[in-house]
């Protein structure tokens, strides 16, 4: 058994998540975690929202309230969208709360008395008429490597390259369009090239192992050859003061050093509240434990360069030598589990433009495990893929209703009509042994499709096995056998299908969790097969504001693999599990959102 730690992107709270969001961050990261506690191993899912920066601070003015009570609001309506989703989280917090703020501020003391934060002038891009500091990300213009237009401030997704506002050609504000100025200001920067070469090393070592995706591994490689300091504060008033500057009240540490601790914070945060403070430390110093970080691949420089740089500063393992901070050797990502882009009817996500499909109004009109499967069975795993409302409204129908909810429905139906229980089996013949055995060998097939984070492939060789099962049905043809002779081979055959049924459904419970307990009670079961999270409102530790987070018991996951089924157990006649769905809802859909074939695309692809 592993100990293994989940760490989900955590969620930007300038507003409510739509599903490119989820598909890149949520539902892989939660289907890799169900597997891995059913497998036997020790998960701890962490993440949270992440609320400070301009972007809150505008949406906040735009609205004429705080900050504060921005991030209120969206942290509740992205925890309530998530819990419904069935994301088990053990902790799901935020970057607010005064726990976080302990454990950023010690590990900036650990990074700079360990040499590898250092102080810098620099000009900082502050927007003419608010006077406000503009983020390197809400500046655009012109490459000055590749002449791609559209470059941010701190990177250009066309060539790769990292920059600054002041390299670009151009350069504008994304908010009012406006040039924006820049002043000279100073900064703690943190030296990344003192710590390329731990860096470089650590990823070659990643790239032998031959486990991190192609793209990922040759990203993160790359930005390490135009490697330089980068500014880990910020002229702002939101976000988290500079230990040593407290008389600087417009200084604060920048995302960059901010939201990536939020997976040790989270961590810790979620042992206190175990009652065990140093619980945590099973996940991040035993260096036998693994870690697997999820994200959209625009997030992929945080996690292969930044927060491994953080934890080597603070570990004192770069150039500059050093000690480890409090926080002890903190260990560095197994892998860097990116995801591509999910766009909508082959445009780009854009909220402001309403190019958008929201979690919420999702799941306020159909299934959480429709959604699910659709993300699971066409999701932007290592290419980028297009949701469309044909596609899916053809995937519910023709694969997780024609499919697997017929053959649960009809086995429960033939059952609770010629039993009432699941029967016992008489002589099996080859066949019988044929369609269980196939569907055995999907538990070692499935569950390393999984565990390596190919999880397209995973959910089609596990409904591959349920085709396998309806064919079974459609040969032995059950339903045809009315005589008492044929009785006992009836029984049989019942049996054969409430076993696989309940084998398939173990498969398919880390991406169905929903369905996966209907069904085990729709053949008689009493078992939670997939524990879903809840929302608990909690008193901040530290005496800050109290909010929600997301927790869970997952203790009683049942194992992978082959469980057998419990003869005598009562079947009801049954109400169908997964809802069909309408075809003319495609048309609703699609003038809902406004949109049509001759529409320009949108922007801001779903991170």
């Amino acid at each position: 058994m592993s100990t293994v730690l989940s760490a989900v992107a955590w969620p930007y709270a300038n507003g409510p998540r739509h599903i490119g969001h989820v598909a890149g961050f949520g539902v892989p990261s939660d289907v890799f975690s169900r597997y891995m506690r059913m497998a036997g191993h020790d998960v701890l899912m962490v993440s949270g929202t992440d609320e400070h920066g301009t972007p809150i601070l505008v949406a906040a003015d735009s609205e004429g309230i705080s900050a504060r009570e921005l991030a209120d609001r969206n942290n509740r309506v992205i925890v309530e969208d998530l819990v419904q989703l069935g994301l088990s989280y053990d902790l799901f917090t935020r970057t607010t709360t005064r726990n976080h703020y302990a454990v950023v501020q010690e590990m900036f003391v650990a990074v700079h008395e360990n040499g590898y934060m250092i102080e810098r002038t620099t000009k900082g891009a502050i927007s003419p008429s608010t006077g406000r500091t503009l983020p390197d990300r809400y500046i655009e213009g012109t490459c000055p490597i590749c002449g791609a237009g559209g470059a941010r401030g701190d990177q250009c997704d066309t060539c790769g390259n990292q920059l600054d506002p002041t390299d670009l050609i151009d350069p504008v504000s994304r908010i009012n369009g406006e040039t924006p100025e820049f002043v000279e200001t100073t900064h703690y920067f943190l030296d990344l090239p003192a710590l390329a070469g731990e860096l470089g090393r650590w990823l070659d070592e990643r790239e032998a192992t031959g486990l991190w995706r192609p793209n990922v591994i040759r990203f993160s490689q790359n930005i390490l050859e135009d490697i330089r300091p980068r500014a880990m504060t910020r002229d702002i008033d939101w976000g988290i003061p500079v230990p040593g500057w407290e008389d600087q009240p417009t200084k604060r540490l920048y995302v960059w050093f901010d939201a990536v601790i939020g997976y040790l914070s989270a961590s810790v945060e979620w042992a206190r509240r175990q009652g065990d403070p140093d619980l945590w430390r099973k996940w991040w110093n035993d260096p036998e434990a693994l870690s697997y970080y999820f994200m959209g691949k625009d997030n992929i420089v945080f996690h292969s360069q930044i927060w491994p740089a953080e934890m080597l500063a603070q570990n004192g393992k770069g150039d500059k030598g050093g000690e480890p901070g409090a926080f002890g050797e903190l260990n560095l990502p197994t892998e860097v589990v990116s995801s591509e882009f999910l766009t909508m009817e082959g445009k780009k996500f854009s909220s402001s433009k309403g190019v958008v499909i929201y979690v919420r109004d999702v799941l306020s009109r159909y299934q959480p495990d429709a959604l699910r499967y659709f993300i699971c069975a066409a999701g932007p795993e290592n290419q980028d893929a297009d949701f469309t409302w044909e596609d899916f409204v053809s995937r519910t129908n023709n694969e997780l209703v024609a499919g697997w909810g017929n053959l649960v429905n009809r086995t429960a139906a033939m059952i609770a009509k010629n039993v009432g229980e699941i029967p016992a089996a008489g002589e099996l013949t080859d066949r019988d042994r044929e369609l269980l055995g196939t569907i055995g060998q999907g538990f070692s097939t499935v569950g390393e499709l999984i565990r390596t984070h190919r999880q397209r492939a995973a959910i089609a060789e596990a409904m591959r096995l349920v085709s396998e099962a309806n064919r079974y049905v459609s040969e032995t043809e059950p339903f045809k056998m009315k005589s008492e002779e044929q009785r006992p081979r009836l029984l049989t055959v019942l049996h054969v299908l409430a076993q696989a049924v309940t084998d398939l459904n173990t498969m398919l419970a880390p991406f169905l969790p929903h369905s996966a307990n209907q069904v085990e009670k729709a053949l008689g079961g009493d078992r939670v097969i997939a524990p879903l999270p809840r929302m608990e409102e909690v008193e901040d530790l530290d005496g800050g504001p109290a909010y929600p987070i997301i927790t869970g018991d997952y203790s009683g996951t049942p194992a992978w693999g082959h469980r057998p089924v419990t003869v005598g157990a009562p079947v009801a006649k049954p109400t169908p599990i997964f809802t069909k769905l309408d075809p003319k809802i495609v048309s609703e859909e699609l003038e809902r959102l406004g949109i049509g074939e001759g529409d320009a695309d949108g922007e801001d692809a779903a991170r």
